[in-house]
């Protein structure tokens, strides 16, 4: 005898209740990086402690909150890699601009400096003082 077939459709997964709200990044100095994030994104404190800092987007705006934590021993990635040895990059954060060119001179001036490597014409990557690399971009047309 066979089992009959069930008629009862399996049950939907439940839609996750978790989002992503901070990224963490270390650094020799957690203050000094978080401002020049600040900076940068026009992000506002939200906390701070002696060696943790979260900044994020001013009241009412959206966007991803970033933290960063005073890491003594932190040891900056080295990109583009792939040597035995060397601090691979982890993460980056890629940051969508409207004029790539003008907001990668406001980058530099306000401490990044250009990554020898550029491997798209509308990306630029950076290093924050840091030496995380991050990368700016502009949409363009399809």
């Amino acid at each position: 005898m066979s089992s009959p077939v069930s008629s009862r459709k399996p049950a939907k997964p439940a839609t996750p209740s978790a989002r992503l709200s901070t990224v963490v990044l270390d650094a020799h100095d957690a203050h000094e990086l978080a401002a020049f994030y600040q900076r940068l994104l026009g992000y506002v404190v939200r906390a701070e402690e002696p060696h943790w800092v979260l900044i994020g987007p001013p009241p009412g705006t959206a966007g991803t909150s970033l933290a960063f934590e005073t890491e003594p021993d932190y040891v900056p990635p080295v990109w583009p890699t792939r040597r035995p040895g060397d601090q691979q990059m982890m993460l980056h954060l890629d940051i969508e601009v409207d004029d790539l060119a003008a907001e990668v001179a406001r980058a530099v001036a306000e401490g990044a400096r250009l990554a020898d490597h550029q491997p798209q014409d509308d990306v630029r990557v950076l290093y924050d003082p840091s030496g995380h690399p991050f990368c700016l971009w502009v949409e363009t047309p399809s």
